[in-house]
């Protein structure tokens, strides 16, 4: 006779295989769950588990039931690399990183395990473990050695600032494949971050010869070129190359913002706007849109939640005194820190990250999230970002972070930094916003591909700003970019006095700094001071009506 819970459990299983088929996912998953550690088969339970919460988006979940499926099969290897994708997947990074490790126990000579473990540790911030990674899976000899020596690269140069070891890694790359064009394409940005415009341009060459399509190398060339420079053949070429039909999006998108470059530089400012609205129009097909109504809701919840009854009896988290750059994007923060770095007691650091990866992982959702936080949880998160400027900077006096968005997190810097001081950044509005639309920024910054929202977007930044100068009208020195190209000794002046620092004559000529720049303004601040973006909007009149009467009417014209 059968028994009677293997009978009960026959008929659950049969049950819940109904409900899947049905497509009552809940309900399948909820029988199915049910039939954990009994006499139901195991493996079927969860493999089914696995398909119901991947198809419902619940990728941690169904990662969390492969981890338990590869306890129960013999060869568990493939399971724990799908395991560990999915949890990577959902930023899940450390549950990740176990699997991954389980997986290397599993087959410790499988180079490609390495290599995705790196692509993972480099996701989650730890660089240093990430070389590991790709150190040993290029000792396991795996296939295409010069992908782990560009990867390897990226980190060097983008997280830890160590441009020679980026350098070398490349030209590793490439002795294994001269050919290998994602290599020459970082290697002629490292050149271009560097100042070595001759080199950089030899580079896209190069990629131009190997593969004639390619968008990046042909917008990369024609961004390098000057005024007086521009090769007609390559612009031609660009140009036929942007009209290709069913061209990529963003390949075609990079092109129209180097035409539109171009064209601005020899003063075709009809067709250079053009170029710019179809870049922009292209762009907005791959990006997520921007949600004005969601904007707003977000910057009132910030102005909300630091108020100041927040930093009433708030307690001293960290005595530090860290160094910000911030405000609209393309509102002149780049040059602001090299005249900085131009002084022998400062460092220039960059656009560092750490504010934004901390409110997207560990602060989500911001700023709800905050208000939950003790003394005890909010230290570490001052000492990690205090040990990430003293690893990667060492003793190298003042420290600038210059990541212009920054300015979204002033309260939560001064929660973990009272002592905190702020440089902000600001420009003409019509010439920030401007400015903000002819340039290729990351899909993230959805506002930045239509003008009413550019618009929109710089005066919630405005808003925001006044509320924290409110806040700590002693520790925000506001800097604006007209005034400073008039009258650039004076600023300076009062910009040194705000840090603290001497007065020192090499600030004046910033210009001549060969320090690596990471940003996308790395050639305007390799050039004397000069006033010709001051006013550009007016070559745009015409096309600016709808945000200058949005502008005025919020009081800002």
């Amino acid at each position: 006779m059968a028994n009677t819970s293997e009978h009960s459990a026959r008929d659950r299983f049969a049950r819940a295989v109904q409900f899947a088929r049905a497509g009552d996912r809940q309900k399948a998953i909820e029988l199915f769950e049910g039939l954990i550690g009994t006499d139901a088969p195991q493996v079927q339970v969860l493999s089914a588990l696995i398909r119901l919460n991947l198809d419902e988006g619940h990728l941690v979940a169904a990662a969390d039931y492969m981890m338990n499926v590869a306890t129960r099969v013999p060869e568990p290897a493939q399971i724990l690399a799908d395991a560990a994708d999915i949890y990577g997947r959902a930023d899940a990074f450390d549950k990740a990183d176990v699997a991954f490790e389980k997986l290397h126990k599993e087959l410790p000579g499988y180079a490609t395990g390495y290599f995705n473990h790196g692509f993972l540790l480099r996701s989650a911030g730890r660089f240093e473990d990430a070389l590991k990674a790709y150190d040993q899976a290029l000792a396991l000899n795996i296939d295409g050695p010069e992908e782990v020596w560009l990867n390897k690269a990226v980190i060097y140069s983008d997280h830890l600032r160590q441009d020679d070891r980026a350098e070398q890694c490349l030209q590793s790359a490439l002795k294994i494949n001269p050919t290998y064009v994602p290599a020459l394409l970082n290697y002629a940005n490292l050149h271009e971050e560097r100042s070595n415009r001759d080199a950089a341009a030899e580079l896209y060459r190069r990629v131009a010869d190997i593969a004639p399509g390619n968008a990046i190398a042909l917008a990369r060339l024609l961004n390098l070129s000057t005024a007086t420079e521009i090769n007609d053949g390559l612009l031609a070429n660009a140009t036929t190359l942007a009209k290709v039909k069913n061209a990529a999006p963003r390949e075609a998108s990079s092109l129209n913002f180097a035409l539109g470059k171009a064209h601005d530089a020899r003063g075709h400012y009809n067709k250079a706007f053009k170029c710019y609205q179809t870049a922009n129009r292209t762009a907005s097909s791959i990006a997520p849109p921007y949600d004005r109504n969601e904007s707003d809701a977000f910057f009132a919840a910030i102005r909300d939640t630091f108020s100041t009854h927040w930093f009433k009896n708030l307690p001293v988290i960290s005595d530090a005194q860290p160094t910000f750059i911030c405000g609209m994007f393309r509102s002149g923060s780049t040059l602001i820190e090299q005249v900085i770095a131009a002084h022998p007691d400062a460092t220039p650091g960059g656009e560092l990250e750490y504010f934004v990866s901390l409110v997207s992982r560990d602060l989500a959702p911001f700023p709800a999230s905050i208000t939950d936080k003790t003394a005890a949880d909010l230290t570490p998160m001052a000492d990690a970002y205090i040990s990430l400027l003293e690893n990667r900077f060492g003793n190298s006096g003042l420290v600038t972070d210059k990541r212009p968005d920054n300015f979204l997190y002033i309260g939560l810097i001064k929660t973990l930094f009272p002592n905190a001081r702020f440089i902000h950044t600001t420009r003409h509005p019509l010439d920030n916003c401007l400015s903000v639309y002819f340039l290729e920024l990351a899909d993230s910054m959805a506002y930045a591909r239509n003008l009413l929202d550019i618009g929109h977007y710089y005066v919630q930044q405005h808003r925001l700003m006044a509320h924290w100068k409110a806040l700590f009208p002693d520790d925000i020195f506001e800097i604006h970019y007209d005034t400073f190209v008039e009258t650039p000794r004076d600023q300076t002046k009062a910009l040194l006095e705000f840090l603290g620092l001497p007065w020192h004559e090499g600030c004046l000529e910033f210009h001549k700094l060969r320090n690596t720049v990471k940003t996308v303004s790395y050639w305007q601040v390799r050039e004397p001071l000069y006033t010709r973006s001051s006013g550009r909007h007016k070559h745009y009149d015409e096309h600016l009506t709808p945000l200058r009467d949005y502008l005025a009417k919020a009081s800002l014209l």
